[in-house]
């Protein structure tokens, strides 16, 4: 190709596809969001392609294209966000109606002659709830979203690079197209690169593809491909593991893959969470029914003559008295609770929602590598001289035993010497690691089981050549100089490919002739090894001439010394894990990047899968499939994996699920789940070995790492929404007996109301929140993984609960009716001789109010169960009930007798009679709720679900 087409020719390897055509010399704008095209070509071509030189930019050159493609660096969230939270809280339906009651409030008070201080209270303590709703929301929800700030912190800070044919330092944010990169074995990947210049090179994709490996890097040209899949490329957010390399700069910021699955979690929307939905629902509907209650009685009030300005509070009562005030805080406050009970079992939920949705999830789609597995390679098999030695220990910890060890000590000191990795020590809070490629440090752990010294080994036989793994020919060797200055090659690599280069096996230190029967072994040793799921490599030696022998005369006529099997461990508590997520109707999906018949390998360990031939789909084969396939697919297989899968593969599997109606949650550490992750129900990131960009985009994050920690978090949010369920029965049905009075008064022709606006607040913030709490923190109950997730579409307020609402709630409004009414009654006065400031209606509406406190505090203790006798469930065995409950009466006791708070409240004292009736009403409550339950028991039906 000549210099000027080559200057034109840029072949897109994305997706595959063909040349995508012609682009012009510069590299192609920087807001230009499209994933930026692989120069393909030799070396000069490229550099070329991309207006540079072996000699890299100059500074001018450099420095104009800085301002054309902008710095090297992506976006950061804006400061908006955190104002835009705050406001949410005040767009609330509830929130809205209260503002729009206090607004009137105020207006009322205004146009009042004389201006009544009662309504100024009124509208004060409105806005005082809205306030703090509010408060509690914004300080309980808020989660910043940081994924672009932990997106820049994986870019490096610093890099070397060539100018002016300099070798220079420069911040990474100064990269632009065509600058040349020097890189070496540890250095992070400061930009899409091409490479030019390349030296036993490997690199870890891990961030962009979820696997560990080492992969190596070429210079050379390579076939069209995904880009990821280019060997002669390395990526934004990746680390070199082993040797050097230069690379020339074609994509920098946005432009990177790195940058494209930004953009894909930038867009991916966060999705409501069931009880986010029914919630919204619930206060649609609830909202809906106060304006329309007091908008009713506003219209029958105001043509019998009433006051038009107390008219307008009436009713705002009424609204008032419908709408439950406390209900956002203390929702906010009880999932607070489960998120600290969840941060006790190591998953540290961001979003108190989240922790309800737990319990619905149908699907958890999860990752292999650091989810499933502990991402160690780890030897567990060594074959040598016609027998199989197993290995004990897990990990890079070189802790366990190979089973007589004496046979295989030379094969594991070969394999050991022909690596290039290293093994580092515990160090502060770090535990043993590995130092370049995984299948090399497990090889090293290995060697120290069988009692060696990998780093004393070397240096008694100091390598003096190397001959690099390819993987054309799936082998890598080295010679080295033993104690004789003789010079021995060692080779390691596939079993087939070695096994053919081999033309003697060791036998107890004796070369003896490879024939074919003991070819046949080898073969069908290694192949049994591959059958369980194992890495298989082999290991040979031969002696060579001199120092710089061929790699035809390294690797042929070897001595095959034995077979390494190793595998990524499961983690040990996985299994128990899925076995409870299938007790409890959760489906398990693999999505992994890895190969199928490791992911099946691992699944089947794990207890993912059990049938014979399970569903193993690729993600080739999903671009295939349109959403009804897909959709087909996913209903088709309990027992699904999905293999060799990109990020917008994840999300589209995350996304066919929720329009079948699953609740989703997605397991990961890479940044490449980081789209799926924000798009599930439930992301959940690994915390310990996942990436910033993964735990940002998550609304959970296991601590531990552990698969275990998500199921206890699925059974602590269905405790949570059965709680929930609680205490909304418990709120609400006291609504209806702060409802009914006033209805009553109406249609009775009272002129004023039983209970005041500031009284109801009074209750719902004072007297309710707390026992409310103390539901919503009742223990999980132990059969709470033994049900199927119940259904996405099933309501909060099921027929059952509102059937138990109005029951209890019924049973308050009369108790309360029937003491107000029997109080005016009994005075002897006509109704329309009444006054506000009348000792008779204060008494009354004080016994209203202190009638719903006490009736609440036995309603608190009969919705603890909804089926069994809270006798037998012990009424001690959640003491901050009653703590709450007594605290509850020992304000309204205060609202009764304090001065101060009587001029506030308009109440009265009460007489110790008083309290007995109504102790005595709060008791028939309770009784006629276990007699219910007593029924119930007898019926042996129950809703689905509930305890």
């Amino acid at each position: 190709m000549s210099p000027e087409p080559a200057r034109q020719a840029r072949i897109a390897l994305h997706e595959g596809g063909p040349p995508t055509g012609v682009t012009t010399t510069a590299p192609p704008d920087r807001r230009n969001t499209s994933v930026s095209t692989i120069p393909a070509g030799a070396v000069p071509e490229v550099l070329a392609v991309l207006g540079s030189s072996p000699r890299g930019l100059t500074s001018a050159e450099a420095a104009t294209r800085l301002h054309r493609h902008g710095p090297n660096e992506l976006p950061r969230i804006g400061r908006g966000q955190v104002c835009r939270r705050l406001i949410a809280q005040f767009t609330d339906l509830f929130a809205v109606v209260l503002l729009v009651a206090s607004a009137i409030t105020f207006v009322a008070y205004w146009l009042g002659r004389p201006r009544d201080p009662a309504t100024l209270q009124l509208a004060l303590a409105i806005l005082g709830v809205v306030l703090l709703n509010a408060s509690i929301g914004f300080s309980q929800e808020y989660s910043a979203e940081r994924t672009a700030e932990s997106l820049q912190a994986m870019v490096p800070h610093t890099c070397r690079v060539l100018r002016d044919g300099e070798h220079c330092k420069l911040s990474a944010r100064d990269l632009v197209p065509g600058d040349v990169v020097i890189l070496e074995a540890g250095d992070a990947v400061p930009a899409d690169c091409r490479l030019v210049e390349v030296q036993d090179a490997a690199v870890n994709n891990a961030a962009l593809t979820g696997e560990s490996d080492p992969v190596v890097r070429v210079a050379a040209p390579v076939p069209s491909g995904p880009p990821l899949q280019a060997r002669n490329c390395v990526f934004m957010g990746t680390d070199l593991v082993a040797g050097t390399a230069k690379g020339v700069v074609f994509a920098t910021g946005t432009v990177t893959e790195f940058g494209r699955i930004f953009r894909l979690t930038a867009a991916a929307p966060r999705q409501q969470t069931p009880l986010q939905r029914q919630v919204t629902i619930m206060a649609r509907r609830v909202a809906g029914l106060a304006l329309a209650t007091g908008a009713a009685l506003f219209a029958i009030r105001v043509p019998s003559g009433q006051p038009f300005v107390d008219t307008f509070v009436f009713s705002l009562g009424v609204m008032v008295a419908l709408v439950p005030e406390g209900l956002p805080a203390t929702l906010s406050v009880s999932l607070a609770i489960g998120v600290r009970r969840m941060a006790r079992r190591h998953a540290l939920v961001k979003q108190l929602l989240a922790v309800e949705a737990l319990g619905s999830t149908s699907v958890i789609c999860t990752d292999k590598t650091g989810t499933l597995t502990q991402a160690e390679m780890t030897v567990v098999q060594v074959w040598a001289q016609g027998a199989s030695h197993a290995v004990s220990g897990v990990g890079y910890a070189p802790v366990g035993q190979i089973t007589d060890a004496g046979p295989v000590r030379e094969l594991l000191r070969a394999a050991a010497l022909c690596s290039n990795a290293r093994l580092v020590p515990p160090t502060g809070r770090n535990s043993w690691r590995v130092l370049g490629d995984t299948t090399e440090g497990a090889l090293l752990v290995a060697a120290r089981k069988a009692g060696l010294d990998p780093t004393q080994e070397e240096a008694e036989t100091p390598r003096v050549a190397e001959h690099p793994f390819d993987s054309a020919r799936k082998l890598m060797s080295t010679v080295h100089r033993d104690s004789d200055s003789r010079f021995l090659a060692y080779a390691k690599g596939a079993p087939l490919e070695l096994l053919a280069r081999c033309d003697a096996i060791d036998h107890n230190g004796r070369k003896t002739p490879l024939a074919d029967a003991a070819r046949t072994e080898v073969a069908a040793a290694a192949d049994g090894m591959a059958g369980q799921g194992l890495r298989v490599l082999a290991v040979a030696r031969r002696r060579v001439a001199g120092p710089r022998p061929s790699l035809e005369d390294v690797e042929s006529q070897l001595t095959l010394l034995g077979l390494v099997g190793m595998y990524d461990p499961p983690r040990p508590e996985v299994r128990d894990a899925v076995d409870a997520c299938r007790r409890a109707g959760i489906r398990i999906i693999m999505v992994t990047g890895d190969h199928p018949l490791t992911a099946e390998a691992v699944a089947r360990r794990v207890g993912i899968v059990r049938d014979s031939a399970p569903a193993v789909v690729t993600g080739t084969q999903m671009d295939a499939l349109d959403d009804s396939g897909l959709d087909t697919l996913l209903a088709g297989s309990s027992q699904l994996l999905l293999c060799r899968v990109s990020p917008e593969h994840k999300l589209r599997v995350v996304t066919a699920l929720q329009r079948r109606g699953e609740v989703v949650a997605v397991t990961g550490d890479g940044a490449n789940d980081a789209p799926a992750l924000k798009h599930a129900d439930i992301g959940v990131a690994m915390g310990a070995s996942g990436t910033d960009v993964a735990r940002e985009a998550a609304v959970m994050v296991l601590l531990d790492d552990s698969f275990a920690s998500i199921t206890t978090a699925v059974g602590l949010g269905r405790s949570v929404y059965r709680n929930i369920r609680k205490f909304l029965i418990y709120l609400f049905s006291h609504n209806i007996a702060e409802l009914v009075p006033i209805l009553a008064a109406t249609f009775a022709g009272f002129p004023l109301v039983p209970i005041t606006a500031v009284q109801i607040l009074a209750i719902d913030l004072g007297s309710d929140v707390l026992p409310a709490l103390a539901l919503g923190a009742e223990p999980m109950e132990p059969d709470v993984m033994n049900n199927p997730p119940r259904p996405r579409q099933e309501r909060l307020f099921s027929p059952a609960v509102m059937g138990r609402v109005l029951f209890l709630g019924g049973i308050q409004a009369l108790g309360v009716c029937a003491v107000f009414f029997w109080h005016i009654h009994a005075s002897g006065i006509p109704y329309a001789d009444f006054t506000k400031r009348d000792p008779v209606y204060r008494e009354a509406i004080t016994m209203v109010q202190a009638g719903i406190v006490v009736s609440q505090f036995f309603n608190a203790l009969a919705v603890r169960t909804d089926r069994q006798s809270v006798f037998r469930t012990g009424l001690l065995t959640n003491p901050w009930l009653l703590v709450a409950g007594c605290f509850g009466i020992g304000l309204m006791a205060a609202i009764s007798y304090a001065p101060p708070l009587q001029a506030v409240f308009h109440t009265a004292p009460l007489a110790p009679a008083d309290w007995a009736v109504l102790t005595a009403l709060g008791a028939v409550l309770l009784v006629a709720e276990e007699l219910r339950k007593w029924a119930l028991r007898r019926r042996r039906t129950s809703p689905k679900g509930e305890s």
